[in-house]
């Protein structure tokens, strides 16, 4: 009988306790009239996940199965399935991370009320983490032809919400202009530089590990610093270009002091994007950066038509979502824990997967792909 993975509840204060990992036997389901069966091929994790085994994330549920980024084939349809969804019909799909936002560039529609991501939430009863899904016809994009199984698996949540952050929020996506990316080795990091290359963006980067700026500047960064350093910021002032010795946006997913870090080196009217706040959960901010007219902008996740956008993105750029270990099979219970501890340790430089039917090249597990 198929597999999913949950988590099991056990005693413990919210960050204090570490749900241990649990497969559950289900029936393969049956799509509504307007649904799609898909066999899912790999899923990934994402830092959600971990919060979820932590109990830091909200509306978290221990019978739904985990995670939120799936890569499958379509193989079987709901007798109302529109005529696009039936050329989907034994192709691979790749299935949005979230629900209930549809379209609307501000936010959620709704004022929220319907939206939250997949995989482990109590809100909606469906995870990637299991070996067939049934969602409805309209949470599929037809995959890339050129990703294979776990790159696709990759791609989705980290994909769009770089997106949003870069292309939606910036406003600075543009050739020439210069972007600092913090906290490159994480997925929405990589995937944000991805496009900002792809874009003709010089990126700057920030890491902790001197390792990662190394990968990072082989795929396209300008430069980067150790933001452990003291004086990072003064570093990086002297990697910006003398034609352009400012930066016109800041992507960054950690908070803390990154607007007394980077004020300065910004341009009078730049802009900081925040997609995550991993540092701690306030920020300061400074009336040098109301006199400069900074402005700073939350961004989450993003909609349908934004993960829509993306993908045909990556489509068109042959952009290959960097992974960075993939563990074969839904109940490789060890391995997969293996995984989580790569994240709690910050060991990864790319997505974490699980390919749920197959195998990797080179065996049972596969290192990064660059």
């Amino acid at each position: 009988m198929p597999l999913s993975l949950t988590i099991k509840q056990v005693e413990g204060k919210p960050g204090q306790v570490y749900y241990p990992l649990y497969l559950k036997e289900t029936p393969i389901p049956s799509p509504g009239p307007s649904q799609l069966l898909i066999k899912l091929s790999a899923a990934a994790l994402n830092h959600r996940d971990l919060f979820i085994r932590q109990h830091l994330y909200p509306g978290i549920s221990f019978s739904h199965p985990l995670l939120a980024d799936g890569y499958g084939t379509v193989t079987a349809l709901g007798a109302l399935c529109s005529p696009q969804s039936h050329s989907l019909l034994h192709k691979p799909v790749l299935l949005t991370p979230l629900r209930g936002w549809l379209s609307d560039p501000l936010g959620p529609e709704d004022n929220s009320a319907h939206y939250a991501v997949i995989g482990g939430a109590a809100q909606y009863d469906i995870g990637t983490g299991q070996e067939y899904i049934v969602v409805d016809e309209g949470e599929v994009v037809p995959a890339p032809e050129h990703l294979t199984p776990a790159e696709g698996a990759a791609l989705p949540l980290v994909g769009l919400t770089a997106w949003r952050a870069l292309v939606s929020k910036s406003s600075n996506a543009q050739a020439g202009r210069n972007i600092l990316i913090t906290g490159i080795g994480g997925g929405v990091a990589l995937q944000a530089l991805q496009f900002a290359v792809a874009m003709g963006v010089n990126v700057f980067v920030t890491s902790g590990d001197t390792a990662k700026i190394s990968k990072a500047k082989e795929m396209g960064a300008v430069g980067g610093v150790v933001y452990r350093d003291a004086d990072w910021d003064k570093q990086l002032k002297t990697l910006l270009p003398s034609d352009r010795p400012f930066l016109d946006a800041v992507i960054d997913g950690a908070g803390g002091d990154i607007v007394s870090r980077t004020v300065k080196l910004l341009k009078s009217g730049g802009v900081i994007v925040v997609y995550g706040m991993t540092v701690g959960p306030k920020m300061d901010w400074s009336m040098l950066a109301v006199l400069k007219n900074i402005e700073l902008k939350g961004s989450t996740m993003g909609s349908r038509r934004e993960f829509i956008d993306m993908v045909e993105f990556v489509r068109e750029k042959g952009i290959r979502p960097v992974v960075s270990r993939v563990v074969v099979g839904l109940g490789n219970l060890e391995a997969i824990d293996g995984l989580f501890e790569d994240m709690k340790a910050g060991k990864q430089f790319g997505k974490l997967v699980i390919q749920i039917d197959g195998a990797p090249e080179g065996g049972r597990e596969s290192p990064a792909k660059l």
